[in-house]
């Protein structure tokens, strides 16, 4: 396992932590608990959970193994989340003051700790102004009970405009941002990467294996079924199954995944997660398991050191089109730059 700081904080992870998603939904307890014991054993010491994750059932579970194992809770880098809602009134969602503070407390109570390291807004909220947020959390740092906070699923002028606004407040920095990106999903490599790469921010990828489909488990034109997300649950995701098949890229992408896997005898999923944890800005990627062999098998990426022609191979075959304006336009002018200049 390598171990990368966290952003731009002092603290030290793993570059590949254990999501906690599918807690108490996909993996029972028990499961889960072994899920954090595995994880913990081979090196592991980032875990991440969000208040909403199973209405609040995941984060007990990880709460309650945490008690039970004290010498491996004091070394856990522990994140959660909030923002959506958790109750049905009006101020029960949302990152204002109001929900933030006891969204916060309950996380910490559901956690059974009195000190959160990474506490991550799960997405923007238009209503709220952000010096109100940034202030809460600087608030909440002050208070002993977060070390850092950081965001998910914002957008690139999001994630600036909460950088300037905290600068310019004299509030904490925000240290990280957790968004979607796999080879299937590239797209925050249009702004969101830049813009995290200018302010030091480090990168938490969800969905590193594209939802199930970079490990090779769904086949062309062919509907999932048996030991899979979209075959457990063929509501789950399907609007997007449709579009992604029929895409002569997804296709292309997986048989390069797979000929690299095959030529140094390791799984597509292996692959897919030392691409990803190789990208620039990615602090640690999330392995979100639902069983012991599932994530003993992602852990194995933990080995894996892709060489510069296996990078360039898929960076190719994955690469967002650009041809969309004004990011084909900015591509064409940074390589006649580089051309001129002679770098």
């Amino acid at each position: 396992m390598d171990y990368r700081k966290l952003g731009n904080s002092g603290a030290v992870v793993s570059h590949l932590a254990l999501g906690t998603m599918t807690f108490g939904d996909e993996a029972d307890e028990a499961t889960s608990r072994d899920l954090m014991s595995d994880y913990v054993a081979a090196g592991g010491n980032f875990m991440d959970t969000a208040d909403v994750y199973s209405a609040g059932l995941s984060e007990e579970i990880v709460g309650r193994w945490l008690h039970d194992h004290p010498d491996d809770a004091k070394r856990v880098v522990l994140t959660t989340k909030a923002r959506f809602p958790m109750g049905q009134g009006p101020n029960d969602l949302g990152l204002s003051r109001v929900h933030l503070r006891s969204a916060l407390d309950a996380s910490l109570r559901r956690l059974g700790v009195e000190h959160i390291d990474l506490y991550q807004m799960h997405a923007w909220d238009a209503l709220t102004p952000i010096e109100e947020t940034l202030r809460f959390l600087d608030d909440a740092v002050s208070a002993g009970k977060i070390g850092y906070y950081g965001f998910s699923n914002f957008l690139g002028w999001q994630l600036t405009k909460a950088v300037h606004v905290a600068k310019a407040h004299g509030f904490c920095a925000p240290v990280t941002l957790q968004p979607q990106y796999n080879l299937l999903v590239r797209d925050i490599e249009w702004e969101i990467v830049p813009a995290a790469l200018d302010a030091g921010i480090g990168l938490l990828p969800w969905s590193p294996l594209g939802g199930g489909w970079l490990t090779g488990k769904y086949k062309r034109d062919e509907m999932p079924t048996g030991d899979s997300r979209l075959g457990d649950n063929p509501d789950r995701g399907m609007e997007a199954y449709g579009p992604r098949n029929s895409q002569e890229r997804t296709w292309a992408i997986i048989d390069t995944v797979k000929e690299i896997a095959e030529a140094r005898g390791a799984s597509m999923a292996q692959i897919a997660l030392a691409w990803l944890a190789q990208k620039p800005a990615v602090t640690s990627v999330l392995l979100g398991a639902r069983s012991r062999s599932q994530l003993a098998d992602n852990l194995g990426a933990a080995a894996i050191k892709l060489s510069d022609d296996e990078m360039a191979r898929l960076n190719t075959i994955s690469a967002p089109q650009h041809n969309v304006y004004p990011y084909g336009t900015q591509a064409d002018q940074q390589r006649n730059r580089k051309i001129e200049g002679g770098r």
